[in-house]
């Protein structure tokens, strides 16, 4: 099973690890707000709405090396736009993972 990772992050600091942490510093601080307004938007069936959340996450989830999350996510955002949720539980697996990994609410 794939897990969170910091492994392209440090390949794009070259070693900067005040790089590194700066990074970590806005995963933790959008990661929970972005998921919070995904729930909403998808609570309330704005499934556009909460597609471009999907979209917006699907960036942290590949910085946190998670090449299936990734496409999971992108499959997941473009069935939203349908109106099709069947990923749904799948992709918030890939959250839980994630919270965590980062160690957020």
């Amino acid at each position: 099973m794939e897990e969170p990772n910091l492994n392209y992050i440090k390949d794009l600091s070259g070693g900067d690890k005040e790089f590194e942490e700066s990074i970590l510093i806005v995963l933790k601080n959008e990661f929970p707000e972005e998921c919070l307004l995904f729930n909403k938007y998808y609570n309330n069936k704005e499934y556009s709405e909460a597609a471009d959340k999907v979209h917006k996450i699907k960036h942290k989830i590949s910085i946190l090396g998670l090449k299936k999350g990734t496409e999971l996510a992108s499959k997941f955002e473009k069935d939203l736009k349908n109106n099709d949720t069947k990923l749904y539980t799948d992709f918030i697996n890939v959250l839980n993972k994630i919270h965590v990994y980062l160690k957020v609410e």
